[in-house]
């Protein structure tokens, strides 16, 4: 018994441990988000400064299925060149380091709407009223809480019923410069735009991936954004507005941590 005492009361102290441990680690996160929000006090959030796409902890180079290499047609006696729409020169972008002008209008909505009802009924009834004779041997052991016409019996009613409805509208329209990072095997290009734009202390960030195909860029070096493929687009902002509009790092965590 002491034993097992010991052993409850170790495992509650690991757990408390435990909590602690991941309270500390919250507090010290928010702890260093706060101090990044107290040095943008008086100026906003700070422009980045711009970098080498491919140079970042977080790039990782693009891998699709891709089809077996074609060697490149050669026509050393013709002045036109495959894929090419001006003449004499292909002002689209086909190198890494090319810029690309990506339109993008998205208008998204979408409405569902569900709806769940369900409704069971149990009833299990056990009777021993012939049992080789020893019917008669359970109401001497229990002569008061035993009926051999009724042993065991069971009964079970449920009903669950689901209502839910979602409604979503979005709509983004904008249009940026994108740079060529990488030339997949099939001749594809990746491409990633990054912007920022801060205005009275709110700043807002907009960074856009994907594959095109070269064959898909406008002769005016623009693609739009339904032809872009594993397309992933983080749009948000930060500055004083988000931080409004943010609830707190107490009431996020308490939100987490309540079970009720």
């Amino acid at each position: 018994m002491q034993d097992t005492q010991k052993l409850n009361r170790t495992s509650s102290a690991r757990r408390v441990m435990r909590m602690l441990a991941w309270i500390t680690v919250v507090i010290s996160l928010q702890a260093c988000n706060v101090l990044n929000k107290l040095s943008d006090v008086g100026g906003g959030p700070k422009l980045s400064s711009i970098e080498n796409p491919v140079a970042q902890p977080k790039y990782r180079p693009v891998s699709l299925p891709m089809p077996n290499p074609v060697p490149p047609e050669n026509n050393p006696n013709s002045l036109w060149r495959a894929g090419a729409r001006a003449f004499f020169k292909d002002h689209r972008a086909k190198e890494i380091g090319d810029v690309v002008t990506v339109k993008m209008t998205l208008s998204d909505s979408a409405t569902l709407a569900n709806k769940t009802e369900r409704e069971r009924d149990d009833a299990e009834d056990t009777d021993v009223t012939n049992l080789v004779g020893l019917e008669a041997e359970f109401t001497k052991l229990l002569p008061q809480a035993l009926v051999p016409a009724n042993v065991v019996s069971f009964g079970n009613k449920s009903t669950t019923t689901g209502d839910g409805t979602i409604t979503r509208s979005e709509s983004i329209s904008l249009t940026f410069a994108a740079v060529v990072t990488q030339i997949l095997p099939n001749g594809a290009l990746v491409i990633v735009g990054r912007q920022e734009l801060k205005v009275n202390s709110e700043l807002r960030e907009l960074m856009v991936t994907g594959v095109i195909r070269p064959g898909d860029i406008e002769s005016d070096n623009t693609i739009t954004h339904e032809k872009i493929a594993e397309m992933r687009v983080a749009y948000g902002g930060r500055g004083t507005i988000s931080n409004l509009q943010e609830p707190r790092w107490g009431t996020q965590i308490w939100d987490i941590v309540f079970p009720f």
